[in-house]
């Protein structure tokens, strides 16, 4: 079980990879993402115990230094995050749709956390950067009222430091809408 994630964002693609592999030789960590991004920038994601990510997060930081545009720690995530990130959920019935969209990568895996955490919705998908201008996304599903409920945590934290760009609750979406979502 996944307990705790760390995050950097570096505006440079190089030094993201020094600072990837700074961070899994300097603490036990696994190494979730590793990718660039747009534009023109890169995510290191790791997981693991929370001592062993602030470490990893400190080397990873160390090496990137100057090329550092964000950075995160968040300790005891919600299940459903990481599989959200990977684009591998499971989703059953849907009886509406809830998005949010923001400007910084961090702040949407935030949102995502307190989102999931807030009521009983189930993540479809955490999209971080890739070919969508550096922005990122959330997609979940539940009952409408559930729904509201995730959109209006997570959107909390996204208008707290200004990140949040658009948030959506569709309810009953047409079965051929949620099918494009997954």
């Amino acid at each position: 079980m996944i307990r705790t994630i760390g995050l950097i964002e570096l505006n440079s693609i190089v030094k993201g990879i020094e600072s990837a592999d700074a961070m899994i030789k300097a603490a036990e960590v696994d190494l979730i993402l590793a990718n660039s991004i747009c534009p023109g920038k890169y995510i290191v994601l790791i997981s693991g115990d929370v001592g062993a990510v602030k470490a990893a997060l400190e080397a990873g930081k160390e090496v990137g230094k100057q090329y550092i545009v964000d950075d995160l720690i968040l300790p005891s995530i919600h299940a459903q995050i990481i599989n959200a990130i990977n684009g591998s959920t499971q989703v059953g019935e849907v009886n509406a749709i809830g998005a949010m969209e923001f400007f910084s990568i961090a702040t949407c895996i935030v949102a995502a956390d307190a989102a999931a955490k807030a009521a009983a919705i189930n993540l479809i998908e955490i999209r971080l950067g890739f070919a969508i201008g550096g922005k990122s996304f959330v997609t979940f599903s539940g009952d409408v009222s559930e729904v509201k409920e995730a959109i209006e945590a997570g959107s909390t934290i996204g208008k707290q430091n200004g990140m949040l760009l658009a948030k959506v609750v569709i309810p009953s979406p047409r079965k051929e809408l949620f099918e494009k979502l997954l």
